[in-house]
């Protein structure tokens, strides 16, 4: 279980921050300007990077963002199955039924000719 704290300043204080260009397309202001950031939650050495924006604060922002998805998803953890079983009076009724539904399948057939 990962805990992370409330504001995104101590985030960042547990985090590893990187800056870098970004790749594809955009031009002079992509290769000019390192806007894309990757972060490293040093704890749980979970990374995450972000390079959308022209600004590197939103893409700072989004980094924080997916990583808190990502570690609220590896925390989840889904609730126990508890298995169940039907009753023995409850498969005696059943059975009971089935029987009943043969009866009046079987008194439904045609009076064979041998008689």
């Amino acid at each position: 279980m990962i805990k992370l704290p409330e504001s995104d300043a101590d985030l960042l204080r547990e985090c590893e921050v990187d800056t870098f260009r970004s790749s594809g397309p955009g031009g002079q202001h992509v290769n000019k300007t390192e806007s894309a950031v990757r972060l490293r939650h040093l704890p749980s050495g979970i990374a995450v990077m972000s390079q959308q924006e022209r600004s590197q604060h939103r893409n700072k922002a989004n980094c924080l963002e997916k990583l808190r998805k990502k570690i609220e998803r590896l925390n989840h953890r889904p609730a126990r199955r508890v298995p169940t079983r039907k009753s023995r009076s409850a498969k005696n009724r059943t059975l009971e039924e089935k029987a009943r539904r043969s009866q009046v399948k079987r008194l439904r057939a045609k009076p064979s000719g041998d008689d």
